[in-house]
């Protein structure tokens, strides 16, 4: 398949890893910002064929992994209530809250259903005036304009029983809060392709001079992740710290104009809460003022509930690199996809879960 089969060629893999051990001469540490990365490094082995200087650690970037507890229970309340039509991705249905999950809700009687597009959700809206339908709003950037495009397009519609109960986080700020961490460990980003692919990567330059740390921008192919450690390893070896793009075929510098513009006129930046990380100032998005009747949060009425984090999982150290999944006690135990603690054992894009899948064994 064209633009796909050329990036897993396994000759131009061996000819990249060769380049990365001509190169290296001491040890390095980077991170892949996305849980998409994760996965495809995990199915293809691309950590154990690394040479051993080059170690691999697992960032924060998956949207699902990192959506705070407290709104999992907010959603399970508001999903819980008579005439709500509750909306979502497959992954939130599994993740767990306090006492329960989404399925539990629709299990119980809460009319729950997966939708692959927030727009579907728009749909429902229109198709059942009667009563309330709420889509559930996570994700990075790479989610954020779909989601704001809903929001909008139920505004024009002029529908006044749809909502969205907010939770976008931005890939920015949480790179700052990874290198002003005391713990911090990260000598390299590997940007997410994706992300970039709708922002750009002019945010990126003032964290590497910052920070004087290289910034890449990867794919999710094999032949890609090797190009993306390649460039960050040479930008090390030489002490550099600049912002290089190896997702050309996808990415540009200031990235999709429409829409980011779409996004500014929907969002507007606010601290957000990241699952077992904390408060991130300016990390999230919310609705503008002007489009508040669409906040499902002050709908109904759910801003007061506050929820503590699971003292038993550590979801937390691995999304902020500072674990890897199977040095948790609980990995594999107590802790699978089928009886998850956390949700980077829940999500497709967590890094318990590709641990589990391809590393099981290293528990």
């Amino acid at each position: 398949m064209k633009y796909l089969d050329e990036y897993r060629d396994a000759e131009l893999v061996q000819k990249g890893l060769a380049e990365i051990r001509r190169t290296v001469t001491r040890p390095w540490r980077l991170m892949e910002i996305c849980g998409g990365q994760t996965h495809s490094i995990m199915r293809h082995g691309l950590d154990e064929l690394l040479p051993p200087e080059v170690e691999l650690i697992h960032g924060p970037g998956c949207p699902v992994c990192v959506t705070p507890l407290e709104l999992i229970d907010k959603a399970i309340a508001i999903a819980s209530r008579p005439g709500v039509i509750f909306t979502s991705f497959g992954d939130m249905l599994r993740v767990p809250g306090s006492d329960e999950d989404l399925f539990r809700t629709r299990a119980d009687g809460g009319d729950v259903r997966v939708v692959y597009s927030p727009l579907d959700a728009v749909k429902i809206a229109r198709q059942h005036p009667d009563q309330q339908v709420v889509f559930f709003g996570i994700g990075f950037e790479t989610t954020a304009p779909a989601n704001a495009m809903s929001v909008w397009q139920a505004k024009q519609l002029g529908l006044k029983n749809y909502s969205m109960l907010v939770s976008h986080v931005r890939v920015p700020p949480a790179m700052r809060a990874i290198l002003s961490s005391p713990y911090n460990q990260v000598q390299a980003f590997l940007a997410a392709g994706h992300v970039c692919a709708v922002m750009g990567y002019w945010e990126y330059p003032p964290i590497a001079e910052e920070y004087k740390i290289p910034i890449v921008v990867t794919g999710f192919e094999p032949v890609d992740l090797v190009e993306g450690i390649l460039q960050a390893v040479r930008q090390l070896e030489a002490n550099r710290h600049e912002v290089e793009n190896a997702y050309g075929r996808i990415v540009t510098y200031a990235g999709n104009q429409s829409a980011q513009d779409l996004i500014n006129k929907v969002f507007v930046e606010c601290d957000r809460k990241w699952r077992g990380i904390g408060t991130i100032p300016l990390s999230g998005w919310r609705l503008r003022d002007e489009f508040a009747d669409f906040d499902a949060e002050k709908r109904f009425d759910v801003r007061s509930i506050n929820t503590k984090e699971s003292p038993w999982c550590i979801s937390g150290l691995v999304l902020q690199g500072r674990q890897k999944p199977h040095e948790c006690p609980a990995f594999g135990k107590e802790c699978t996809p089928e009886h998850p603690l956390g949700a980077t054992m829940v999500s497709s894009e967590g890094a318990c879960a590709a641990y589990y899948r391809y590393r099981k064994q290293e528990a």
